[in-house]
């Protein structure tokens, strides 16, 4: 690696108090060529709280001009600069700016580190009671109900413990929305305003914690949902695959969704669970 580029720095910030800080935030700060943040009055009131002073150039970095920026912001780490991200709480480019800056930089050669710290994802993950020894992070459901079903629909076999970033506003909708798509029964964890002085953690079932999201939810959320159990496997003969789509549809799900989740469990493609539902020869209804 060139000794002559810069070093790009994504360094966590507190998702709630700042006493959480990572020791060496105040350094980078202080010490940094370039600051890119977020939200450049969020990291002035940061500063006076570390009581530190910002020695080089701070520029704002955030989701409406990512895009433009992120060149100047390469051309200072090409140039030798110290480039230090920091956005609003936790860690840069994780469902917030940061990741346009990272790949350029890697395509480029120049160094990536990072200052780690506090996280909405892992605090959320351990404190909700559910299993994490293997997760996944699926950041902000899509805000369009159709979209929004067809991700989870996309989810429903998925094994693994899933962690969701959720506007307040839009909580109940997309809890609703999941006990849909995965069951009313599924756990989950609402993990509301982390570290802070209000801190919540709602643990139930996923209709139990929609009739609880129905008086308004505050703060910042993070969704933790346990993954599915093992499904059964389905056979791939017409008649079992015929019976494993109507099933479903007993259940409530939708003849598409059925259909892509059994044609996944069987080992088949799509089109020939499709093709055997709707062959009205064998009595399938419309």
């Amino acid at each position: 690696m060139d000794d002559s580029l810069g070093v790009l720095v994504l360094a966590a910030t507190p998702i709630g108090r700042v006493a959480d800080a990572p020791p060496r935030l105040a350094d980078e700060l202080a010490t940094a060529d370039v600051v890119a943040a977020e939200d450049t009055r969020r990291l002035k009131r940061l500063t006076t709280e570390l009581g530190v002073s910002i020695g080089g150039r701070v520029v704002s970095y955030f989701e409406g001009n990512e895009s433009a920026r992120t060149p100047a912001l390469l051309e200072s780490l090409l140039a030798g600069e110290r480039v230090l991200l920091v956005t609003d709480a936790g860690m840069p480019s994780v469902s917030d700016p940061g990741y346009r800056l990272v790949v350029a930089a890697v395509e480029h050669d120049v160094r990536v580190t990072a200052v780690p710290g506090p996280s909405a994802v892992l605090t959320a993950l351990a404190v909700s009671g559910l299993p994490v020894d293997r997760f996944c992070f699926e950041g902000f459901l899509p805000r369009k109900p159709g979209e929004r079903r067809r991700r989870l629909a996309d989810l429903r076999d998925e094994r693994r413990t899933m962690v969701f970033f959720e506007a307040p506003h839009r909580t109940e909708a997309a809890l609703a929305a999941m006990a849909e798509a995965l069951g009313a029964d599924r756990a989950a964890a609402v993990c509301r305003e982390l570290t802070k002085t209000h801190e919540e953690v709602r643990r139930g079932p996923l209709a139990e914690l929609v009739a609880w999201a129905a008086e308004g939810v505050r703060g910042e959320v993070t969704l933790v949902v346990a993954g599915a159990e093992p499904a059964a496997e389905v056979a791939s003969d017409p008649a079992s695959l015929r019976a494993a789509v109507a099933d479903l549809e007993s259940e409530g799900v939708p003849r598409k969704e059925a259909i892509v989740v059994v044609a996944r469990r069987a080992g088949v493609p799509k089109r020939e669970v499709y093709n055997l539902v709707h062959d009205k020869g064998h009595g399938a209804q419309e």
